[in-house]
């Protein structure tokens, strides 16, 4: 495992999901508190059996085929099994009081996007998205989100519990999709962290 954090700036604001601004279920970046954290983890496979397509569409039909079922379970609440697709919601189930409902605000051959909505932990969104990288296969989950709310800000932020949990999740994620597209993770996992402290003097 790789890990960095700087300083970030206004590049690090993500960009506003279309309609977002007239929708009160949506937990916009503006509704969070604290630091925004701007996340990028990445993992290379090697000799993988399904190319980027194959493995977002899998990942599509059911995310948990790569989720560490012990620490969340995604489960959808509107749309179709199956498949994503834009405006589907679905809940994220954690260990304690940590459900976090999400939106489909974007979905591609080779990737697909989630909103926060009102209740979850964070504010933000999270890209998860694989590319071809010479014969390599990359994967990435890219995350833009501040706590949901106060006490969300004090265990991520200042007592680091709820951080600790959320990379030991997605650095689990790229392990298993590693071996859900057949191949082998090479060269470990990287984790890029940026924190801008002053998010909405930035917008």
């Amino acid at each position: 495992m790789h890990r960095s954090e700087t300083a970030g700036n206004a590049a690090d604001l993500p960009a506003r999901p279309p309609g977002a601004l007239h929708d009160e279920d949506v937990q916009r970046i503006e509704d969070g508190v604290g630091p925004l954290f701007h996340r990028l983890y990445s993992a290379r496979v090697r000799d993988p059996r399904l190319t980027p397509e194959d493995l977002i569409s899998c990942l599509g039909e059911d995310a948990n085929r790569a989720t560490p079922t012990a620490l969340a379970r995604f489960l959808k609440v509107r749309g179709m099994e199956g498949r994503l697709a834009v405006g589907d919601e679905l809940v994220v189930r954690m260990p304690g009081p940590w459900d976090g409902p999400v939106r489909v605000t974007s979905v591609t051959p080779t990737s697909f996007r989630f909103t926060t909505l009102s209740g979850h932990l964070e504010a933000g969104q999270i890209e998860f998205r694989a590319t071809q990288e010479d014969q390599m296969l990359r994967f990435e989950i890219e995350s833009w989100a501040r706590s949901g709310d106060r006490l969300s800000n004090l265990l991520y932020h200042h007592l680091r519990m709820a951080k600790e949990v959320q990379l030991h999740m997605w650095t689990s994620f790229l392990e298993r999709v590693a071996k859900l597209a057949g191949g082998r993770l090479t060269g470990g996992v990287e984790i890029i962290s940026r924190k801008v402290d002053e998010p909405l003097a930035l917008s």
